[in-house]
């Protein structure tokens, strides 16, 4: 480890409690990242829609779209 830094366990996904933020800018992500599970869970509303089922619709309208994925790809504004 380098001086300086530390170890953590946390893994955001669908069913993190955010408190810090109220959006996010991202790109587009590889399928079964961890970064595709932070979207996810930003795009939780529990009780009314799963994260996991708004990313998908992002997603295939991305791909219908043909939107550009991956570090050079487009983006999008999560406010949810």
């Amino acid at each position: 480890m380098i001086e300086g830094s530390m170890d953590t366990r946390i893994l955001i996904a669908p069913g993190y409690d955010w408190r810090w933020v109220d959006g996010m800018v991202t790109n587009f992500h590889l399928p079964r990242s961890t970064l595709i599970a932070m979207v996810a869970s930003m795009l939780d509303v529990p009780g009314e829609v799963s994260g996991i089922e708004r990313i998908r619709s992002i997603y295939a309208h991305a791909i219908d779209e043909g939107y550009r994925f991956f570090s050079y790809g487009d983006a999008m504004l999560i406010l949810p």
